[in-house]
């Protein structure tokens, strides 16, 4: 048999190795020549072309990390959150506190007013100045009311529905004929007895 290989000129073997990938005749450089596509060699049969998986292990790493990186910064961003909210809440405190101090303060100064003392010392205490005299209110009880009473708001008492002018007139003809039995006189002192 005879061998088909052509040879270089000046009877040196090409560079480089040959095999099964080689194309007899190539030269360095070249690029090998494609082997004829055939309907036997192709595995889907769809014009040749080879579809890849979408999902890969490079986007399965991607995806992964980004639910690392998404956790990471939902907890972080809910830390801020809350510190916020708290630095919120210490603001409002702070805030309340200041208001209470500047309250106190206007009462100290204010204790510092002799006539709010004599006031204060007259209200709280009964104190009187030398010379003064002093009433106290007995209610029906006879205990002394005390100076903070105050009337009662006109709504919230039951008005009284009117009546016609005959109605008196005529009570005080039935009274008439029927006096009342007389009452004890008023007491001239209130000592606590019913006498």
């Amino acid at each position: 048999m005879a061998d088909n290989r052509r040879t270089p000129p000046g009877g040196s073997r090409p560079r480089g190795r040959s095999g099964p990938g080689r194309v007899p005749g190539a030269t360095r450089g070249a690029r090998p020549l494609a082997a004829p596509v055939t309907g036997a060699g192709v595995g889907n049969g769809a014009g040749g072309a080879v579809r890849r998986p979408r999902f890969t292990g490079r986007a399965a790493i991607l995806v992964l990390v980004l639910a690392v990186l998404t956790v990471s910064y939902a907890s972080s961003m809910r830390a801020y959150l809350q510190q916020r909210a708290h630095i919120t809440d210490l603001k409002t405190q702070i805030a309340q506190r200041e208001v209470s101090i500047d309250q106190l303060e206007r009462e100290k100064r204010r204790w510092h007013d002799p006539a709010y003392v004599e006031a204060q010392a007259r209200a709280r205490f009964g104190y009187l100045m030398p010379g003064e005299t002093s009433y106290v209110v007995l209610g029906e009880d006879g205990k002394p009311l005390e100076s903070q009473t105050s009337l009662t708001d006109p709504s919230t008492v039951d008005p009284k529905t009117p009546t016609a002018w005959w109605t008196d007139e005529w009570k005080s003809v039935q009274l008439a004929g029927v006096p009342p039995k007389p009452e004890a006189p008023p007491l001239t002192k209130i000592d606590g007895s019913k006498e």
